[in-house]
C-alpha cells in the first residue's frame, strides 16, 4: 500500500472525479494530500467526511508523498513530475507531456497492465479518444490481429474542459437569441455545429489530436505495424465522446464472434439492437466507467473488415478512472510482492 498519496490538479474537473473515484473505491491510503496552483491553495476541499486545505504544488510538496495521481496542463506536468520522482514518489500522469517518452509505460489496465509494472517513477495515461479505441480494440486484436483501424471521433465540449461545456451552453443560447457569438474555448461557434480540427497542425494534413491517436494505439500494443487512419470532430455534446471505428483484422471476426468477444471483455458494455433503437449513445453513457460498444457489422467493403460505434466518458474512462485504476494495479502488485 502506499502510505501517503497525493492528487495533483485537485480542483481541476478531471481532479473532482478522481476524489470522488478515490472515496467511492475505497482507495487505501493512510495520508492524502490535495495539491494544486497558488490561486487554489488555501481553498478547502470536504473528502470522506473530513475537511483538507489544499496546498500549492511546489516541489516540497512531494516529500514523504508515495503516490501522486496528476491531472494538469502539459507545462505543468513536465515541470512536477520530476520534483516527485526525486523524492522518490511515483507518479500517475494524465497529461500529454509524458506519454510517448520511451521511458514511459502508457497505459489502459485492461489493455496492458504489465507495462505498467515495469515503471521507472512516472505511468502516463492516454489522450481520452485512444483510451476508448484501443479498449475496444483489444479483444479483436487478441482474437485476429489487427492491421488497420480507420476510426472518426465526436469528441465532446468538455474535453475542452468547464470553459468548452459553458460554450457550448452559451453559445446555443445566444444562437438561439439572435445574438452574436464570442468564441473563447473553440476557434468557432461550437452550436448547432461541427468543427473538424481539434488541437494544432501536426503531421501530412493531421492535427495534433490525431497523431495522438495513432502514436498511442502504437505504443500500447507495441506494434507500429498496426496503422490508423483518424479523422477527430468536436461537436455540439456536453460530456462523452463517441467514435465510428473500422478495424481490418489479419483473421476475420464475424458479428457474433465480435458481439461476444466485446461482452466478455472488462470495462465493455454491449448495446446493440438496431430493429430496437439500441445502440450507445452520449445522454446514456455520462458519468459511467464502462466503454459502451454497438452497432457492430461487417464491413461492406473489405473482406475482414469489421466496424462499430463506440461510446465512453471521456472525463471518466477516457481521464479519472482510468488513472485511478492504474493507481489500483500498483497497488495490488505491491499487495501481492
Amino acid at each position: 500500500m502506499f502510505e501517503s498519496i497525493a492528487i495533483v490538479g485537485a480542483t481541476g474537473a478531471v481532479g473532482q472525479i478522481i476524489r470522488r473515484l478515490l472515496a467511492e473505491r475505497d482507495f487505501p491510503y493512510q495520508k492524502i494530500t490535495f495539491l494544486a496552483s497558488a490561486r487554489s491553495a488555501g481553498t478547502t476541499i470536504e473528502f470522506k467526511g473530513e475537511t483538507h486545505t489544499v496546498k500549492e504544488l511546489t516541489p516540497e510538496a512531494f516529500d514523504d508523498i508515495d503516490l501522486a495521481i496528476g491531472s494538469t496542463p502539459d507545462p505543468v506536468a513536465q515541470e512536477f513530475v520530476p520534483w516527485a520522482k526525486e523524492r522518490g514518489c511515483v507518479v500517475v500522469d494524465e497529461s500529454g507531456y509524458w506519454r510517448m517518452d520511451p521511458s514511459v509505460p502508457l497505459v489502459v489496465p485492461e489493455v496492458n497492465p504489465e507495462a505498467a509494472l515495469a515503471h521507472q517513477g512516472v505511468i502516463a495515461s492516454p489522450n481520452c479518444s485512444t483510451t476508448q479505441m484501443v479498449l475496444a480494440m483489444k479483444p479483436l486484436h487478441d482474437a485476429g490481429k489487427i492491421r488497420r483501424v480507420v476510426v472518426s471521433t465526436y469528441q465532446a465540449t468538455s474535453g475542452a474542459g468547464v470553459a468548452g461545456q459553458a460554450e457550448l451552453v452559451e453559445s446555443a443560447r445566444a444562437h438561439l437569441d439572435g445574438q452574436p457569438v464570442e468564441n473563447k474555448a473553440f476557434a468557432h461557434s461550437i452550436a448547432f455545429n461541427l468543427i473538424p480540427q481539434i488541437g494544432s497542425e501536426k503531421h501530412a494534413g493531421y492535427t495534433s489530436e490525431e497523431m495522438k491517436m495513432v502514436y498511442e494505439t502504437q505504443k500500447i500494443f507495441s506494434d507500429e505495424s498496426i496503422k490508423v487512419c483518424p479523422t477527430c470532430v468536436r461537436v455540439p455534446v456536453s460530456n462523452c465522446h463517441s467514435e465510428s471505428i473500422l478495424v481490418e483484422t489479419e483473421r476475420k471476426i464475424t458479428v457474433p464472434e465480435a458481439r461476444e468477444l466485446f461482452a466478455a471483455t472488462p470495462g465493455i458494455k454491449v448495446v446493440d439492437n438496431l430493429s430496437a433503437g439500441e445502440y450507445p449513445m452520449p445522454k446514456d453513457c455520462d458519468g459511467d466507467d464502462a466503454t459502451f460498444v454497438g452497432r457492430i457489422r461487417e464491413d461492406l467493403s473489405c473482406e475482414n473488415g469489421l466496424t462499430f460505434w463506440c461510446v465512453s466518458d471521456n472525463l471518466r474512462k477516457g481521464a479519472a478512472t482510468n488513472a485511478v485504476q492504474i493507481a489500483e494495479l500498483l497497488v495490488k502488485s505491491a499487495a501481492a510482492v
